[in-house]
């Protein structure tokens, strides 16, 4: 067990098992639109069937340490028509006067796109979902970020389950599902995805483009850089007027970021502020709250190592002069 497993804190809940968490404040609360896993007899493998997610719970808590309140069903499967498995990693933003759910699911072809829903009693929904995903979307983790000029982006994107290596020029190519990654150190990492929203949130605003993480020298990181190179997970926040990029590097099972002036990318590399937790996924979010900055994170400590069985936890982080990112020592 590592040391940052030694050091969790409890789940934010225990009733239900969550994962993936998306941290928002909305109306003076920390509002966590955590992935809702379920047990199954699915054996584990590289397309993540294990993960048969079929609908999505809102918790919020107006305090660190105090109660969570589970605000019940938000969305589920049977109430999005293009969908037909798998309601993985959610996340959730304020646009245009409404509060909006981005979720990534199968369409009827298997292949993964992002859906939208939109509340209208507030940010712990329920939501009701377009007919249709977003044009032009493909992929997982859809994670929102509105900057302070109004804009609103989308940044998604993951490898081996998530089909981010199936899109070449454009179109979806099933025989690179799996493990299909580039390999080589002279062979870019695979990228994540971005894009500028509309003034309403529903729709890509211009061209998907890739955010690229390059390492001090100014290179994008390589295929083979496995403790550095994005993998999923993406999630964008600005502090000290500097936007961070933040991703899971999978496999390696690293948390890590990169430091921008737009973001838009590019990304250098900065560091990694998780160590490997118990279970085999790690996504996170990070929210400012009452003056402090946190982490919301999962691990499978609850499940005694069961990976598709995961609960939230959240610690608080701390930037040093440089603005790096550390775990607080006292949690």
């Amino acid at each position: 067990m590592t040391d940052s497993a030694k050091m969790a804190p409890e789940p934010l809940v225990t009733h239900i098992y969550t994962a993936d968490p998306s941290a928002h404040v909305f109306e003076g609360k920390i509002y966590v639109y955590p992935s809702h896993d379920r047990e199954n007899d699915i054996g584990f493998n590289d397309n993540g069937d294990q993960y048969d997610m079929v609908d999505y719970h809102v918790l919020s808590l107006s305090e660190i340490g105090g109660a969570v309140t589970d605000h019940g069903v938000a969305l589920t499967a049977a109430d999005v028509p293009w969908v037909s498995k798998q309601l993985w990693a959610p996340d959730a933003a304020f646009i245009d006067g409404k509060y909006l759910l981005y979720f990534p699911a199968r369409d009827k072809e298997g292949i993964f796109r992002i859906g939208v829903a939109v509340s209208t009693d507030g940010p712990a929904g329920p939501f009701v979902a377009d007919p249709e995903p977003i044009p032009g979307s493909f992929s997982i983790d859809p994670a929102s970020f509105v900057d302070d000029d109004g804009q609103a982006y989308l940044y998604f994107g993951g490898i081996w389950g998530g089909q981010l290596q199936c899109w070449v020029d454009g179109k979806f190519d099933d025989s690179m599902s799996g493990p299909q990654e580039p390999k080589g150190s002279d062979v870019p990492a695979l990228l994540p995805r971005v894009a500028k929203l509309s003034a309403d949130g529903h729709t890509f605003a211009d061209e998907v483009r890739e955010v690229q993480i390059l390492d001090e020298s100014g290179n994008l990181l390589v295929a083979d850089d496995h403790d550095r190179r994005f993998f999923e997970a993406a999630w964008v926040h600005k502090y000290n007027g500097k936007y961070y990029f933040s991703y899971s590097t999978g496999d390696s099972h690293f948390l890590a970021y990169g430091i921008g002036d737009s973001p838009l990318g590019p990304f250098t590399y900065a560091g990694r502020f998780l160590e490997p937790v118990v279970g085999w996924t790690t996504h996170h979010s990070i929210v400012e709250f009452q003056g402090k900055w946190y982490l919301f994170y999962h691990d499978c400590e609850l499940s005694k190592g069961v990976s598709h069985l995961r609960s939230v936890k959240v610690r608080e982080i701390v930037y040093d002069d440089q603005g790096k990112i550390s775990l607080a020592e006292k949690q």
